[in-house]
């Protein structure tokens, strides 16, 4: 399927997918019976999840082992290691502090006109604060195996780091198995392209499911709190592009968003940032940059680089607060801040991350956890907007780390295909 027709699909299917949850919320005889019909549709996203899912673990382990195998020396892979951490926590303090700065400007929960939970009511969220007696062991697999079945993505990307080093050192011994595992990659994103065939399915199922069960009218119920948010994303869009903009070129970054658009669009309808995974290597390596960056930088992002999901958990923490009266002085915000980054690290792969983090940190400031009650009707709709953005952010981010290591390529004439932008 051509990228501008599978485009097309996915933008039909998403105006399809509104039309069709308005009118089964409207016309089931009750709100019980448009949850079993939502359910029903549940069933076709749940598989194109599962679908990909089923290609991210060998698609990430063939990919970053080649890229780093490609690197050359261990001075390149720690100067790629290095820039992209730098980026990755200017990105997150960024986040926070524009999420805490918009909420803060827009006042969304104050007089939120909502009847508030009892400060008591439990969520049924469980509280995971940052462990490091858990995060840092479990950061190494027990076996690569355990890891790819049950999609570890930083165990994966650790194993491959010592994988893709030790090809370096073996040199022309390793050839086979590198040129085994380029063919592995090249399997896993045929399959992908036989799975995005499915994608406009997937996102009319999982539009209309979520507009069936809730209806549009919590949209305007939580208008001001979702509209100040989304305004909020925008914010941080223009803040990420106009970094990357600086660095790569602004027509580079034009270029970037067009290219891009497919995930984007996948990510912003499923309200799933996995779903975009396989789709941003191919389009990052139509706009240019080199697998070896690609692989390298993105599965990392995945972990450490949620820049619309930091900005969430900023945001709403302090929305809850404005709903119940509790006023935060300037130095909680700043801790606030400096907690969030933390705790944001430990939770890479646990469902529905960002409400995790801010049951865990909203105790912290004596504010009630019911409060999260509040955001549960539309989590889904706000999920969508900042799953998207992380799709922004770590695409902003590989561009720009691909053009730092093409100058430093250039200074040491490095043979090894350089971005093309």
């Amino acid at each position: 399927m051509s990228t501008n027709r599978l485009t097309r699909n996915i933008l039909i299917a998403l105006v399809a997918g509104l039309v069709a949850g308005f009118l089964i919320n409207r016309m089931a005889e009750t709100p019980d019976a448009a949850r079993d019909i939502a359910g029903y549709l549940g069933i076709i996203t749940q598989i194109f999840l599962r679908l990909i899912k089923m290609i991210i673990a060998p698609l990430v382990l063939s990919t970053l082992i080649v890229g780093v195998a490609h690197m050359g020396s261990g001075g390149s892979i720690g100067r790629t290691f290095a820039r992209t951490l730098a980026w990755f926590i200017a990105a997150s303090v960024a986040s926070l502090s524009l999420g805490i700065l918009m909420v803060n400007l827009l006042a969304p929960g104050v007089g939120v006109g909502l009847t508030l939970p009892d400060a008591a009511a439990e969520t049924g969220l469980a509280k995971a604060a940052f462990d490091p007696t858990t995060f840092f062991p479990n950061l190494v697999p027990k076996s690569i195996f355990e890891a790819m079945a049950t999609n570890e993505i930083l165990q994966i990307v650790v194993f491959s780091l010592f994988a893709g080093t030790a090809l370096i050192a073996i040199g022309k011994q390793g050839e086979p198995i590198v040129r085994g595992l380029e063919a592995l990659m090249h399997l896993m994103l045929k399959i992908t392209g036989y799975v995005m065939q499915t994608a406009p399915f997937a996102v009319f199922a999982a539009v209309a499911s979520a507009i069936a069960v809730e209806g549009l009218g919590i949209l305007v119920t939580f208008g001001k709190f979702i509209g100040s948010f989304y305004l909020g994303l925008a914010m941080l869009w223009l803040l990420l592009l106009g970094a990357g903009s600086f660095v790569i070129g602004a027509g580079n970054i034009r270029r970037l968003i067009g290219t891009i658009r497919e995930p984007f669009l996948i990510t912003f309808a499923t309200a799933s940032s996995e779903a975009a995974y396989p789709k941003m290597i191919e389009a990052l390596d139509r706009f240019g940059v080199p697998t070896r960056i690609t692989s390298f930088v993105l599965p990392l992002g995945y972990s450490f680089n949620l820049d619309g999901s930091m900005m969430y958990c900023a945001f709403a923490s302090i929305f809850i607060a404005q709903a119940y009266g509790i006023e935060l002085t300037l130095a909680q915000e700043i801790f606030m801040l400096g907690l969030l980054m933390i705790t944001s690290k430990g939770i890479a792969g646990v469902p529905r991350a960002s409400l995790v983090v801010i049951a865990a940190t909203l105790p912290y400031f004596g504010i009630p956890e019911a409060g999260l009650l509040l955001i549960l009707a539309v989590d889904h709709f706000l999920d969508m907007g900042r799953s998207a953005t992380n799709v922004i952010g770590n695409a902003v981010a590989t561009a720009v780390i691909a053009k730092w290591d093409a100058a430093d390529a250039a200074k040491s004439a490095r043979p090894e295909p350089l971005p093309k932008f």
